[in-house]
This record gives C-alpha cells, structure tokens and sequence, in this order.
C-alpha cells in the first residue's frame, strides 16, 4: 500500500559508499508519495568515490526513482551537504525537474515555518577542521564496515537488521555531547530568523524535539537508522523508520551472494 504525506524529508543516504542502504531506501520511495520530497544533503557521497569507484545498480535506481518523481508532478528540492558539496558550485540550478538549492524554508499545513539546511556550515569540525571531518569519516567507515559482518551475522542467526554503529556512537559520552551542541546550535540559528523550526541531516540521528521553544528536526540517515521525517497533511511532522517494517539489507544480501567480501569489505578504502 502506498501512504501519501504532505512533505518528506530525507539526507545521507551516502550512495557510491557500501554502507548506503539503498535497497531500503527504494522500497520506501516505492511505498511513499508526497507533495514535496526534500533532499537535505550527502545524497551522493563524493568524498567516497573519489577514493574508489562503488556503484551499485540499486543506487543507480534510486536515483532513477527520484527523477521519476520529479517528473511525475512531486516539487523535489536538493539542498546539497558536506558529501556532495561539489553541487553547491550549480546553485541555484533545476536538472530533472530537481531544483538544487542552498536552503529553504518550508511552511507546515499548520502555518509554521522551518529552515532547511543539511547541518554542515553549522558543524565546527566541518567549518574549520576539515582535515579533522574526513579522519573522522575514514574512522566512521571501518566502523560501518564492523556494522555490515555484524549483522551479516545477526541474518544468519535469523535476526533482523539492528544498528551496532549507531548504538555504540549514542553510547560514547563525547558523541552524545556533540549532538546536544549541534542540536541547539541549529535550533538557535532558527530563533535568529524567527522561524518556527529547523529541518536537518548531517550527524545521522533522527530526532523531532523542542529545544527552548524551536521545534528541531533531523531526519536522520539510510545507512545505519533508514530513517526519514515526514509531515502529515494536518502539518504534524514525525519520523518513519523504515526498518521496523522491513529487514532487507542490500549489504548482507552481498554477503549471501559471496561470503569472501567479509574480509574485503573489512579493510579502509
């Protein structure tokens, strides 16, 4: 059955990476249609393939699908990351009916109104440490890749998809620290603009919460969550999370298909 919302957001979904779920995120796309369909940064991850070439057939579908719905009469609006920041050399550009932007701000059913931004021009580490954004993205990578022959083996257990990566980065106390500055640091710079709320990606975890009065919105991720933040035709905004319905994982369909990749995938680009 397909549902219909208003909006839906999505971002990092990191295609050319084999952390992407993409599989996941083309059921979903398949099963949901909007109004608007907003893509909030590392859509396509240039960082990645720019190391080495990975692109799977299933990403090339999900791009194909995006464009289907853009042409089908669905507004999609791209608001390029830190991943993909070579598109932000294009805006304000439209390719496919996809209009490319720097941010928007978008109005609820209900009135309110929120800013769009993927997250990264208010990350410090992103701003002024970049040498420091991509260890700390090699870093999260290897840790992706443990993710994968873990739940490779959860699968053989007959286990459905569970995140150890995601788990482990909300349990260490720096990385919970970080995501509280960011959170409020986004969420003051929606006062600034007397917005209603801000709309977000960028660090991977889905969250809808009230920071001091500004409602923060971060639709999460399709490589560990397989998340996205919808909003309902009342204007009531919530996330989806697409694993709690489905247990596909394109990675560990990899695995069934030639074990050997275990121990490829295991090591850094």
């Amino acid at each position: 059955m397909t549902k219909h919302y208003r909006a839906i957001w999505i971002s990092d979904v990191h295609l050319g990476t084999r952390g992407c779920k993409a599989e996941f995120l083309l059921d979903f796309l398949r099963c949901h249609e909007s109004e608007y369909l907003y893509l909030v940064g590392d859509i396509v991850d240039g960082w990645r393939l720019k190391k080495s070439w990975y692109w799977k057939q299933s990403h090339n579908d999900v791009v194909q699908k995006i464009l289907r719905k853009a042409r089908k009469g669905t507004k999609v609006y791209y608001i390029p990351g830190n991943h993909d920041e070579v598109l932000r050399d294009y805006v304000p550009m439209q390719f496919g009916g996809i209009s490319l932007v720097d941010e928007m701000i978008h109005i609820t059913a209900d009135g309110r109104k929120f800013l769009i931004v993927h997250g990264d021009a208010l990350d410090g580490v992103v701003e002024h440490a970049k040498w420091l954004a991509h260890l700390g993205d090699w870093a999260y990578n290897v840790m992706l890749t443990v993710n994968l022959v873990f739940n490779w083996g959860r699968r053989k257990l007959g286990y459905s998809y569970w995140s150890l990566s995601a788990y482990l980065k909300h349990k260490v106390k720096n990385a919970v620290n970080f995501i509280s500055a960011f959170e409020a640091t986004l969420a003051d710079e929606a006062r600034k603009r007397k917005l209603d709320g801000i709309i977000c990606g960028h660090i991977h975890k889905a969250e809808v919460r009230n920071v001091e009065g500004i409602l923060y919105c971060n639709d999460g991720d399709w490589v560990e969550s397989c998340t996205a933040l919808v909003e309902d035709w009342n204007g009531q905004l919530f996330i989806v999370h697409w694993t709690d319905n489905h247990h596909l994982s394109s990675t560990q369909e990899d695995f069934d298909e030639n074990p050997d990749n275990i121990g490829r995938m295991a090591a850094p680009d």
